[in-house]
């Protein structure tokens, strides 16, 4: 499930992040709007998205486990058929496999913890600068 990446590769690259400030970790732009920052081990990772007010990830599911939670602002979340909408203080647990979509009602501060790691949330200093 890791892709390109080894095991032994993000253990590595993990070992260096015991210790974090939010604001010093490497960010990317997931798309116009939207811009996420991660730490991760081997086993667990932590993602911090900041949205812009209106904007979306559309409708997806993956195989791994997700529980988000809202540091600032309001979302409106579909888990399965069921929509609600979660403010700070407040989130969703996401099973692997449910199809699930996120939209910004307001510019929107989030916390990811992720069973497996999403390679694809990895961000380097290289994506940071780009």
């Amino acid at each position: 499930m890791l892709n390109a990446r080894s095991i032994a590769e993000i253990s590595k690259e993990a070992a260096g992040m015991n210790f974090f400030k939010v604001r010093d970790l490497p960010k990317k732009k997931i798309k116009v709007g939207i811009e996420v920052r991660s730490v991760y081990l081997k086993n667990v990772m932590f993602t911090y998205f900041e949205f812009e007010r209106g904007q979306e990830i559309p409708s997806h599911s993956h195989p791994h486990e997700q529980i988000t939670f809202i540091l600032e602002g309001e979302m409106q979340f579909k888990l399965g058929g069921e929509i609600k909408t979660i403010k700070a203080g407040e989130g969703v647990a996401v099973p692997s496999g449910i199809e699930h979509k996120a939209h910004a009602v307001t510019a929107v501060k989030v916390i990811d913890a992720w069973n497996p790691i999403r390679t694809d949330y990895i961000v380097s200093y290289l994506d940071s600068i780009m």
